[in-house]
């Protein structure tokens, strides 16, 4: 059985950083795209940042240069280190991967959450003003 579990969520002042991990267990996911969505209260959810069993990183414009994917598949995890955090990046945060080893991380944005097949139970993220 496949699980996708993070960690890391917690509440923030706005300006400040936090990390999050996600480790898969189950499968390996070595060579496949994974990345993070997220979803605020009364919103859709929506990609974040994705990145390439390579290494190669892709983001939402909105946290650009704030937020940063990285990989270590030695620990078959994946993390998404937040920081300058605004209180519009509260929500539930989501790691996610396709089922198919040819979906590129930089599709992940394009296709969406209904092209993931695997889930976590997300962690949430609050930032107060």
């Amino acid at each position: 059985q496949v699980q996708l579990v993070e960690s890391g969520g917690g509440l923030v002042q706005a300006g400040g950083s936090l990390r999050l991990s996600c480790a898969a267990h189950g499968r390996t996911f070595n060579n496949y795209a994974m990345g993070w969505f997220r979803q605020a209260p009364g919103k859709e959810r929506e990609f974040v940042a994705a990145i390439n069993w390579s290494g190669s990183t892709y983001y939402a414009d909105s946290v650009k240069g704030r937020f940063t994917v990285s990989r270590d598949n030695a620990k078959n995890t994946i993390y998404l280190q937040l920081n300058s955090l605004k209180p519009e990046d509260t929500a539930v945060y989501y790691c996610a991967a396709p089922d198919e080893i040819s979906v590129p991380a930089q599709a992940m944005g394009v296709i969406g959450p209904r092209g993931m097949a695997y889930w976590g139970e997300g962690t949430l993220v609050t930032v107060s003003s």
